[in-house]
């Protein structure tokens, strides 16, 4: 009995292993909206990073190597935004939703590989909108349609059910938006996609528009979108056109600068000679009763 219990417990920490990886650390799952910096970290750096490499695929896109024993390779894509950090980490700037997939770090010395790897996956949250149009009018109907953009191994809506991950919409106060409010239109077509569909009233120019993700009712992160009326652009423009602003080439115009100009800076210039001449005239009259 005490052999089975031993067997057992072996085989636990097996399957426990195969869970969690060879190296016994959780692979990480970083997630992040469109347009941010992200920080992918590497848990199997060696003393330095001359050892380090990077690699990145997902469904759509073949291996590719991205940092080669501490050097951006110069051929990818990515090759401008991306840095090595101090502790071997990847630092990718202004994420978009084709960053999404799986990241490996791994070490080489002396062209063998050393540990194991370590591995990150990046969740894009991205946020776009069914108009073409930058500025809609009130009154009109916009969808917004919110996606999270991951690479498991598995389907998105297989891996999001299995790990309690939610999307929804939120109002400016951070309120989840339902379907019983008759103002709003959600719809799910997928579990990695949810979509908002409203008519802009006057005030919602310039205003965001939250999606937010979850995993297990923590918020991972939020990404907006900023909806702006084409009345306001409208009306000034119209205030701008109606300012009245005199012709340059006006005679009128001309003249009343004349005498506007003539008024500030002759008059005190007149009213000094006045002075200057009358305290002349002063002296030369002293001067002719002391004679």
């Amino acid at each position: 009995m005490a052999d089975k219990c031993h067997l057992c417990l072996l085989g636990l920490i097996f399957l426990s292993s195969l869970l969690t990886g060879t190296s016994g650390v959780d692979d990480a799952h970083v997630f992040i909206s469109s347009g941010e910096n992200v920080h992918l970290p590497c848990y199997n750096a060696l003393h330095d990073c001359k050892s380090t490499v990077w690699i990145y695929n997902n469904r759509h896109s073949a291996t590719v190597e991205l940092i080669a024993l501490g050097i951006k390779k110069k051929d990818t894509e990515r090759h401008e935004r991306l840095s090595l950090g101090s502790d071997c980490s990847l630092n990718i700037k202004n994420i978009t939703k084709d960053d999404y997939g799986l990241y490996t770090c791994r070490q080489y010395v002396n062209g063998q590989q050393q540990g194991t790897d370590t591995f990150v996956y990046l969740h894009v949250l991205h946020v776009s909108s069914s108009s073409s149009q930058t500025e809609i009018s009130p009154g009109s109907s916009v969808s917004l349609s919110c996606q999270l953009y991951s690479y498991t191994g598995v389907s998105c809506d297989d891996w999001i059910r299995s790990e309690g991950i939610e999307l929804f919409w939120v109002n400016q106060a951070g309120v989840k938006l339902t379907i019983s409010d008759s103002r709003y239109q959600i719809s799910a077509p997928g579990h990695c996609i949810i979509t908002l569909t409203t008519t802009l009233l006057n005030e919602d120019d310039n205003r965001e528009w939250r999606c937010q993700v979850t995993h297990r009712n923590q918020v991972k992160t939020s990404a907006t979108y900023t909806v702006k009326s084409s009345v306001s652009s409208s009306n000034s423009e119209t205030t701008s056109r109606q300012t009245p602003v005199p012709a340059q080439g006006s005679l009128v115009f001309r003249v009343i600068v004349i005498i506007v100009e003539f008024a500030v800076f002759a008059a005190p210039t007149v009213i000094l000679l006045q002075i200057i001449c009358t305290s002349r005239a002063e002296r030369k009259d002293l001067q002719h009763q002391r004679k």
